[in-house]
């Protein structure tokens, strides 16, 4: 049980990472940045989501144990 809600939880931030990538290079390229810069925005916005899921689930875990 536990690790299907471990998968689950994986695959949510990976979708929410993935939804904010693309609406970072979106933005980007409708502000006028090129194709690059626009890659480069989204995989910065995708990092940063991450980081923060794997920041919390570690406050998260030194709360619980």
């Amino acid at each position: 049980m536990v690790v299907a809600v471990v998968l689950q939880s994986t695959a949510l931030v990976l979708v929410v990472a993935l939804l904010a990538a693309a609406g970072a290079g979106k933005l980007a390229r409708m502000d006028g940045a090129t194709y690059p810069t626009a890659l480069t925005r989204a995989a910065t916005a995708f990092a940063a989501v991450v980081t923060l899921a794997a920041t919390i689930t570690a406050a998260l875990a030194a709360l619980l144990i």
